[in-house]
């Protein structure tokens, strides 16, 4: 299989009151709700898969999760941004899935009911503490970390085994509308997630 890499930054928010347990117990503990609805913006500062440049583009995801994250059962929607070329279209579209294996490989064996892909115009930016990611008409996001005790600086996850990030920065969303394959949710004030992207296969992590 071909080789690929990502690297930037993702930031998620779920329906969980803060903080989403399933970062800790790595999905076997019931999310807060019983179930799990999540949105996620990423942004690559540097990509590619095989001799396919994924620099600079974004995408964004919508997973839902019926019961407890490692039970299976995902729905799993795709965005992808609409700057990419044909080929880049198809290798995000195939990681995202997880059908390239490695650190997204976990996203096939979950998933049952795969939505699709689609492209879109996108935009993934910071202001101050916020970060904003925004699919026009279908995923109006903004989250900012929550700060800790010491100069402010915001409460960090270090060293999990959570798939996503090994370090997790605890946030909360400001804005969190999603309009997207048949769903309409708003999780302003719940949990979010805001991590470096570390991403790469086809290795089994």
């Amino acid at each position: 299989m071909e080789k690929w890499g990502l690297q930037g930054e993702l930031i998620l928010n779920c329906n969980c009151t803060v903080f989403c347990p399933c970062v800790i117990s790595l999905g076997q503990h019931r999310p807060t709700e019983g179930f799990c609805q999540t949105w996620a913006g990423i942004s690559i500062k540097k990509g590619f898969y095989d001799n396919v440049d994924l620099s600079g583009l974004c995408a964004g995801l919508l997973i839902d999760i019926p019961s407890y994250m490692t039970r299976g059962g995902w729905s799993l929607g795709i965005y992808i941004d609409s700057k990419a070329s044909d080929k880049a279209f198809e290798a995000l579209e195939k990681i995202l899935k997880g059908k390239a294996k490695g650190t997204s490989g976990l996203v096939d064996i979950l998933t049952a009911n795969y939505l699709g892909a689609q492209r879109a115009d996108m935009t993934y930016e910071k202001k101050g503490e916020s970060i904003i990611f925004q699919i026009p008409k279908i995923i109006d996001g903004e989250v900012v970390p929550i700060a800790g005790k010491e100069d402010g600086k915001p409460v960090i996850i270090k060293n999990s085994s959570y798939w996503v990030s090994e370090d997790i920065i605890v946030g909360k969303a400001k804005k969190g509308k999603v309009r997207a394959f048949g769903r309409l949710w708003d999780f302003k004030g719940r949990s979010a997630e805001i991590c470096e992207l570390n991403w790469s296969g086809p290795e089994i992590p």
